[in-house]
């Protein structure tokens, strides 16, 4: 699903709904970031996340570059999820409820 570089990079958190292949690329000291990590952890919800600020410059541009072309964003903000086949740019905990009860578990 995702270049080799960004599953070298991504931290997996451990959850026991496992249903969704989720990702979300955050940067480390965003609030909404937070609460969207928040979020996810209090459903148990496997998920893995990249802080794209916490990695070096030229990988930022490569997830940054691959984000825009594999998804096609009107606009890049974070936290922004990969859910599945789909994405959500910034937090929006409704639609993360909706991508929940679409896969079950």
């Amino acid at each position: 699903m995702f270049p080799e570089f960004i599953e070298r990079l991504a931290q997996e958190v451990k959850g026991e709904k496992d249903a969704h292949n989720v990702t979300i690329f955050t940067l480390s000291t965003c609030m909404w970031c937070k609460k969207c990590k928040t979020f996810l952890n209090d459903r148990g919800i496997k998920y893995r996340y990249v802080d794209v600020d916490r990695i070096d410059m030229s990988e930022k541009s490569q997830i940054l570059q691959f984000l825009r072309e594999t998804y096609k964003p009107e606009r890049i903000s974070y936290p922004f999820v990969v859910w599945d086949d789909d994405f959500v740019v910034g937090y929006n905990p409704g639609k993360y409820e909706e991508l929940i009860k679409l896969g079950g578990n």
